[in-house]
Parts: structure tokens; C-alpha cells; sequence
């Protein structure tokens, strides 16, 4: 997860708007959400929406094809919904999904929270966050959420409620996709977490214990995530085997928020390697 230790490795590569430029990462998010790489054949709709939820109504943004689509949730990282979310989402639009990205801390204020990573960074984001977070990542807050996210798509004239739904989450967003599945069997039918954290921890609500049978799951954890939980991957893969998920889970050489072109460690390779799984994934709804 990206807690105060990935912090501090942020802000040891010098995070900075400038900082970005130079290293490519803004050209990168251009060239990985423009429309013509995006195998898109005809227009997007997209607007931000309200989805009642049992806490209360959370704000989020939606983006869908011209034709009926699969749905899925994208859940953010711990900067929240914010433009880099949208383009990412346009982006799997483009493919053929209809995709709602969810504000995680509707409880307490609105998208978006901060611009940028870089925003998040020079603002004390963290500190920001912390009580947020606490409401946003219990177990049961998120099964809510999940359950009012799926019945409003189900309710959109843009989803093809043939089809499962699959939901992918970044950084603390990853252990919301293993939730999410659980708490909506029946329809949530693949989870993709990139560079989640507390996936495998030792209490009763660990996500590793939540993975259901028959679904499909895309695990992609950073080098130095795995760094400090080597025994992680180990136990999830255990634990899929042992209920009879169908899980890619793997260790990916790049560093923690290598998915999110905002983030100081973003790394185009990797992250276009783990778009194409999420999409082989995304195929089996």
C-alpha cells in the first residue's frame, strides 16, 4: 500500500512538476489515453454522476462507448479521482468498457482532492488522507460501496448486464478489487489489482482469504512491495489454489505506483505489459 515508506522513496526521486516533464511521464499518459491508441471506432460519453450509496451519495466518473459494454469499476490510488483517472478510464472506454471510477472518500469530501500526484506530495497529501482512508478501506465500508457501484451500472442503459464486471484498484485500491468481488459474487466476475497493498495480512478480513471460487484475478505487485512481504505472493497463490480462483499473480520490476502516469515511478513499459494483461483479463467476462 502507499503508506509513509513509499512516501519518503517518492520524495527521494525529487517529485515535482518539473520533475515529470523531464522523465517523461506526461508524455506518456498523452500517448497511453489518446483516442487513437486506444482502438476506439467511434465517440465516448462521459460525465461525472452520483450513485447513491447506504453512507451516503458518492460523486464519481463515468465514460462509456456508444454501444451497450461491459462494466467495469476502476478504484484510485491514494490520491483519489482525479484527471489521470479519467484518462485511464477513457482509455479502457476506448476498448469496449463501460467504466465507472469510483471517489473512495465520498464520505468526507468530493473529487477531486488533489490535481496531481504531485499536488498530493506538495500538499501533505498523506496527512490529508489518513482520516478519510480510515472510513474509505474497512472492509464493510467497501462492501457497501461495491454493492450501490454495481447496482447503479446495472441500472445504465450502457452496460451489458449479460456480461460480468470486472474491477481493477491502484496501490490502496487493489484490496478494494478482492472485496468487491466478494461482496458481489454473482456479478463482479474479475479483479485486477496493480501495486495493492494488504493483500495478504493475518487477520480474518485479509483479501486473501476473500478470493471466490470460478472468478479471475490479475495480481501485479511491485519489486519493492514484494520486497517487504516476500511471503505475500506465496500466500495468495495458496490461497487461490486452495478455493479454485484463476489467478495471475506476479512480480512486476518496477517499483510501487508503476501503473499511474502521474506517479514519480511510473515506468511506460511496464505498465503498457500490465494493460495487457488487464484487458486478456478482462476478455474472460
Amino acid at each position: 500500500m502507499c503508506d509513509e515508506t513509499n512516501l519518503d522513496e517518492f520524495a527521494s526521486k525529487g517529485l515535482s512538476r518539473r520533475a515529470f516533464a523531464a522523465t517523461g511521464a506526461l508524455a506518456g499518459l498523452a500517448a497511453c489515453t489518446s483516442m487513437e491508441n486506444s482502438g476506439s471506432t467511434s465517440g465516448l460519453t462521459e460525465s461525472m454522476v452520483q450513485v447513491p450509496t447506504a453512507d451516503g451519495t458518492m460523486d464519481a466518473f463515468f465514460v462509456h462507448p456508444a454501444k451497450k459494454a461491459p462494466a467495469v469499476i476502476l478504484w484510485p490510488d491514494i490520491a483519489g479521482l482525479r484527471e489521470v483517472k479519467k484518462q485511464m478510464a477513457r482509455r479502457l472506454a476506448g476498448e469496449g468498457y463501460a467504466v465507472l471510477v469510483a471517489n473512495p472518500y465520498y464520505r468526507d469530501v468530493p473529487a477531486p482532492q488533489f490535481a496531481d500526484f504531485a499536488d498530493f506530495m506538495k500538499n501533505n497529501g498523506f496527512e490529508k488522507v489518513t482520516p478519510w482512508r480510515t472510513k474509505a478501506t474497512a472492509p464493510a465500508a467497501i462492501n457497501r460501496d461495491a454493492k450501490a457501484l454495481v447496482a447503479w451500472l446495472d441500472g445504465q442503459r450502457a452496460v451489458d448486464t449479460r456480461r460480468g464486471i470486472g474491477n481493477q484498484g491502484y496501490c490502496m485500491g487493489g484490496a478494494y478489487t478482492i472485496y468487491s468481488a466478494a461482496a458481489v459474487p454473482e456479478r463482479v466476475k474479475a479483479a485486477a489489482s496493480f501495486h495493492g497493498g494488504g493483500l495478504a495480512t493475518d487477520k480474518g478480513d485479509s483479501p486473501h482469504l476473500m478470493l471466490q471460487r470460478g472468478h479471475h484475478y490479475l495480481i501485479a505487485i511491485a519489486q519493492n512491495d514484494d520486497a517487504k512481504q516476500p511471503e505475500a505472493k506465496n500466500i495468495l497463490r495458496t490461497a487461490a489454489n486452495k478455493i479454485g480462483a484463476n489467478a495471475e499473480i506476479e512480480v512486476y520490476p518496477a517499483d510501487h505506483g508503476w501503473c499511474v502516469p502521474d506517479s514519480p515511478v511510473y515506468n511506460a513499459a511496464q505498465a503498457e505489459r500490465a494493460w495487457e494483461r488487464l484487458l486478456a483479463l478482462y476478455a474472460k467476462l
